[in-house]
């Protein structure tokens, strides 16, 4: 017997007994297996289908989800983290803590954001190369001028859009300064005014923000609008610091 008739011969025999159906049965067992595997990691379609359809059900929940009952809990981790942590990190904490605070207010003046504005001056505002006051007890630095005033943009007559900018202005401190752009739709917004303050999308650029800006994006994610009740004002404030003493 030739070695090739040999073969057919095995073959043969094995294709009746059931051998060679049992083999390709199996590999086609591993092969359904493994195409599965594959579609069920990381970035298989399959689990990005699953992905899609949990994202679909879930970020709609968590976006409507009411965390109000939480802020007490949530004060209470925060000031444990605050404690315990690195004074670097401490700003951020107290930033993040005051944003997950939700603003109840629905509207908001001009002249009503002014006075909060003035409130951050007078805690704020550089000290240096003010004169400082003896009269009427403990010594004090000047008062220092503050104004705002709205700035409309020219609009074309056919559009429906009014943009502006809300302008707070420190004398004495440009760093105090503030510019907030402002817009309307006049058929839909009547005198209610949205607040274009853009937000910070890096956690990390929270531990450089001041009380006031922390504020305006509270009210700006609230969609809290402006009304704009004045377009300009000026005032004089005090400033908190307090000079020392001096005898000669």
């Amino acid at each position: 017997m030739s070695l090739e008739n040999g073969i057919k011969d095995v073959i043969n025999t094995k294709l009746k007994d059931g051998t060679v159906e049992k083999l390709i049965g199996e590999q086609l067992e591993k092969g359904v297996v493994n195409a599965l595997d594959n579609l069920f990691r990381s970035y298989g379609d399959v689990t990005k289908i699953i992905e899609e359809k949990v994202k679909s059900v879930m970020i709609p929940y968590l976006e409507g989800y009411d965390y109000s009952r939480y802020i007490t809990k949530l004060d209470s981790v925060l000031v444990d983290v605050l404690q315990s942590s690195a004074l670097e990190n401490k700003k951020l904490l107290e930033n993040f803590k005051e944003l997950m605070i939700p603003e109840q207010d629905k509207t908001i003046k001009a002249t009503e954001l002014f006075e909060r504005w003035k409130e951050y001056v007078e805690g704020n505002v550089e000290t240096d190369g003010l004169e400082v006051c003896y009269e009427d007890g403990p010594p004090t630095y000047e008062y220092v001028s503050v104004s705002f005033e709205v700035d409309y943009n020219e609009e074309r007559s056919w559009s429906d859009m009014r943009n502006a900018v809300l302008v707070f202005e420190c004398e004495h401190d440009s760093e105090m300064n503030y510019q907030i752009r402002i817009h309307n739709w006049k058929k839909f917004d009547k005198e209610e005014w949205t607040i274009d303050y853009k937000s910070v999308h890096d956690i990390n650029s929270l531990r450089h923000l001041d009380e006031f800006a922390i504020f305006l994006m509270k009210i700006s994610q609230n969609g809290t609008k402006l009304i704009l009740d004045s377009d300009g004002d000026s005032d004089e404030i005090e400033p908190e610091e307090k000079p020392e003493a001096s005898f000669s």
